[in-house]
């Protein structure tokens, strides 16, 4: 039996299958299933059905001398836009229940982005060194819709143009196979330097839309035996489940890996089976058509469960994957047909009026939240905490960078402080540890991210030359800065080796966010050799300086303090935030070693903590109900005055000379 691989039929079983593959996959994979590592590869898949049909629309439509532009874009708003605002809203109302004033302005914020359909460029801003984690972004999975949208833009716009210079499918094929070459190359190349490029950005996404747009294109007069369409349907569906259960986060993605899914997408494409029990299946037709509901509903129920740590609770997981179902068909059954309806018994600039009435309400609402975050919801006590979180450094906006000199009190410069945004967040207790500080000041400098040790590169995305030009103003001109002055470090020294923060309660180490000669997944002997010797050389170049004062790492917390003391006051309970003593040494002691051999071998002064932020067993987050953090890691002004006693003993010989004058 011979059967054309693109079939006229009104409507196609196996893209609807293919479409519960790709949702399946990610819902799995984000409720972080066994067995589904790569199910974050069914956002590609979904891509590659998208160009399809994209294709098909367009190309068809010139074909037909049908198309129009203002038409093809009503018809994306009515199918996409009423689910959005729908989800969007519903997120905001929930959030005004159970979110910290600072978190309900970050989702207000990420709400805007989602219905401007630019939230992939608001996440891609988001990712570095401050970058919450992403799943407590409760619309983080819009990034997906902004990047379809943005092709939805340019795509039939390009195509247009193409045709009226040179018309023909021949010209549409080869733009396809320019754009997609260009942006697969782009891809390639972007996820070795700066993967979160490749992540989010439609240049490095286009092929895999573009891919779609190909097999439109080039299967639409091809002609297959039964026996061909199976082996291209099977092969394609096993290039996916290889990609499901053999890839995984850590994998360069997009990049060449995701052919594996995307070639398979493209092959059940070409297949066009309609009888197919892997695509056709009743179960695969209901999933298929409620997938983009699904898609839209599952992931603020997973960021719901690990908002209450619940994450890792099988009952609660398998509960919310249900709700997902449950939530998707209420959709599909109650906004997403019936506003398609409704709007297309519309003229399109009535359908346009209508929409734009509701996205206006939308976006301005989401921008109230982005804007005041509404405190005065807030119980007295919530409150209180939710201040707790801003009593930082007054002074950062102004001092935390390389360029900035600032002094901290007094005129007379009494000590240097020099480090990272640990420095900054302890600076102003070194301040008020002086014996005069009206005379008395500290000379800061500091950035974001920065460890000052020689040679040590930013394993991250993005350029750090603000780090470097400190590094080279503090090595070459340290004894040029208010002479004869301490100098005292502060630097979250462990980060930078052992990776940010508790990947597990384990203490597990994380990837290092420097290296030397090259980049480590895991600080094993060679780096961890390298780090040793670089950091025992600058420091030591420093202690030629200037005397100088090193202090030790200060105790993570394995959450962020105020976020979690407020969380659960909002239902009623409290917490104790700490880290047992085990688990700080099990993370720092590596560290703490480099240091003591630091103080052995070229006299650098050690100061410890750890007497005034834990007792025997716990380092303390909280004391008498207030936070002693901003977040996981940063002291507050309140935290940082625990160790005025620390400090105040490096000017008691200052205590005399200032009698005299």
């Amino acid at each position: 039996m011979l059967v054309k691989a693109n079939s006229r039929n009104d409507f196609r079983l196996d893209i609807n299958g293919l479409r519960a593959w790709a949702v399946v996959a990610v819902v799995l994979y984000h409720f972080a299933v066994p067995g589904f590592a790569g199910g974050f590869s069914g956002v590609d898949v979904f891509f590659v059905i998208s160009g399809f049909l994209m294709a098909g629309i367009v190309i068809g439509g010139f074909e037909r001398s049908s198309f129009g532009l203002f038409g093809f874009y009503m018809a994306r708003a009515r199918r996409i836009v009423p689910a959005l605002l729908v989800t969007v809203i519903a997120v905001l109302v929930a959030g005004a229940f159970i979110l910290m004033p600072n978190d309900y302005q970050e989702m207000g914020r990420h709400a805007r982005e989602s219905v401007f359909f630019t939230s992939n460029l608001r996440y891609l801003s988001e990712a570095g060194y401050f970058d919450t984690a992403s799943h407590e972004k409760w619309l983080l999975h819009t990034w997906s819709l902004s990047v379809e949208w943005q092709f939805y833009l340019f795509y039939p716009l390009a195509l247009m143009l193409l045709q009226r210079l040179l018309p023909g499918r021949r010209s549409l094929v080869w733009l396809h196979v320019v754009g997609l070459l260009l942006s697969l190359g782009l891809s390639v190349a972007w996820v070795s330097d700066t993967p979160e490029r490749a992540f989010y950005l439609l240049p490095a996404r286009a092929w895999e839309m573009l891919l779609g747009g190909m097999v439109f294109l080039l299967a639409a007069e091809r002609v297959f035996t039964e026996a061909t369409r199976r082996a291209l349907e099977w092969s394609g569906l096993a290039l996916i489940l290889i990609t499901l259960f053999f890839v995984d986060a850590g994998s360069p993605w997009p990049g060449a890996l995701a052919l594996l899914p995307t070639l398979g997408a493209a092959m059940v494409l070409m297949g066009a089976r309609q009888d197919s029990i892997w695509t056709g299946s009743y179960v695969a037709q209901w999933l298929g058509a409620r997938s983009y509901s699904i898609y839209l509903w599952h992931w603020p129920l997973m960021v719901g469960l690990t908002y209450y740590s619940l994450q890792r609770e099988w009952s609660w997981v398998v509960l919310a994957i249900v709700l997902s179902l449950v939530l998707g068909h209420l959709s599909f059954h109650l906004v997403e047909g019936p506003a398609s309806r409704w709007l297309n018994k519309r003229s399109n600039l009535r359908a346009l009026g209508w929409l734009l009435l509701a996205f206006v309400l939308v976006a301005v609402a989401a921008q109230l939240v982005r804007r005041s975050g509404f405190p005065e919801r807030l119980p007295e006590a919530v409150a209180a905490i939710e201040t707790e979180r801003h009593n930082k450094n007054p002074r950062q906006k102004e001092c935390l960078n390389a360029e900035a000199r600032c002094v901290f009190g007094g005129e007379q410069v009494a000590a240097l402080v020099i480090g990272d945004s640990h420095a900054d967040s302890i600076v102003t207790a070194v301040v008020d540890a002086l014996p005069d500080v009206r005379r008395q000041g500290v000379y800061f400098k500091g950035d974001s991210g920065c460890l000052l040790v020689e040679g040590a590169r930013w394993a991250g995305s993005g350029k750090h030359e603000g780090c470097e030009a400190l590094r080279k103003e503090l090595f070459e001109g340290l004894d040029e800065l208010h002479p004869g002055v301490p100098v005292i470090l502060i630097n979250r020294v462990t980060s930078y080796a052992m990776g940010d923060g508790f990947a597990d309660p384990a203490i597990t180490p994380q990837a290092p966010m420097v290296y030397f000669s090259r980049k480590a997944s895991e600080p094993d002997a060679e780096f961890l050799g390298e780090f040793r010797q670089h950091y025992l050389d600058s420091t030591c170049r420093l202690a030629r300086e200037r005397e100088l004062y090193v202090l030790m790492p200060v105790p993570d917390m394995p959450v962020e303090v105020p976020k979690a003391m407020g969380k659960a006051l909002l239902r009623g309970l409290s917490v104790d935030v700490f880290t047992t003593r085990a688990q700080y040494h099990a993370r720092n002691d590596f560290v703490r070693g480099l240091m003591k051999e630091a103080a052995e071998s070229c006299n650098v002064k050690l100061l410890d903590p750890l007497p005034y932020l834990c007792d025997d067993q716990v380092c303390h987050g909280q004391r008498d109900g207030i936070p002693l953090y901003v977040d996981d890691d940063h002291l507050s002004e309140h935290g940082n005055r625990l160790l005025l006693p620390l400090f105040a003993p490096l000017f008691a010989p200052a205590v005399d000379e200032l009698s005299q004058d």
